[in-house]
């Protein structure tokens, strides 16, 4: 049977600006990723999320173990990390603008700050790049000493895990491009935003871990 397509209705949305309601956004989206596919999504995130965790427990009690060494040199914080950590903070709020107007069925602001947020966690991913090349040139390298082995490793494990996260939310545009999720039946972006607030909360533990504990 032939699906006809109303035209898109304008709405004002909480930011006083205008909206558009797509009709069409929503009925590709039907049985696409709903279900027991959604739970096993949302399971597996989960599992996910606590097998990171347990990952990065194991790095921090090595971490305190052999900062108690008599070879241990402190290391100052890069100064392009708190332009780093800003944007990644304000990643989660762009982050979560895009969630609550999916659910507010606003795909045209959902997308909008979905690829904001995929652009803020790429910056942040090139300042982390930066970061290195600035250690680099004081001539603190991987093998330096044992604070700067740490912090090239977990900085590079949080990077690859914040690049799935990318990833992932260039996946759901995509989904949301061809209008593959509904409200109500579409886990992909409440999934996305889980994580990516995960890690962004990971990031601010690892600051903590590296330069404050």
């Amino acid at each position: 049977m032939a699906q006809t397509l109303t035209e898109p209705v304008a709405s004002r949305d909480s930011g006083g600006g205008t909206d558009v309601h797509e009709p069409g956004f929503g009925d590709y989206g039907k049985g696409g990723d709903g279900g027991q596919r959604a739970e096993a999504a949302k399971l597996g995130l989960w599992v996910a999320m606590g097998s990171i965790t347990m990952l990065f427990a194991a790095f921090t009690s090595a971490y305190i173990v052999r900062s108690a060494a008599q070879d241990w040199v402190p290391l100052e914080v890069p100064s392009i990390l708190w332009l780093n950590t800003a944007i990644l903070l304000l990643s989660s709020v762009t982050m979560e603008i895009s969630r609550r107007s999916f659910h507010r069925w606003q795909p045209i602001t959902f997308r909008k700050w979905l690829l904001v947020t995929a652009v803020l966690g790429s910056a942040f991913l090139v300042g982390q790049l930066f970061a290195w090349r600035e250690l680099s040139r004081q001539g603190i390298y991987l093998v330096s000493h044992p604070h700067s082995s740490f912090f090239y490793v977990l900085t590079a494990v949080h990077g690859v895990h914040l690049l799935a996260g990318v990833l992932v939310l260039f996946y759901v545009l995509a989904l949301a491009a061809r209008y593959r999720l509904t409200p109500g039946e579409s886990s992909s972006p409440s999934i996305a935003a889980t994580y990516w607030h995960f890690v962004d909360g990971l990031w601010l533990y690892l600051m903590v871990v590296l330069f404050y504990l």
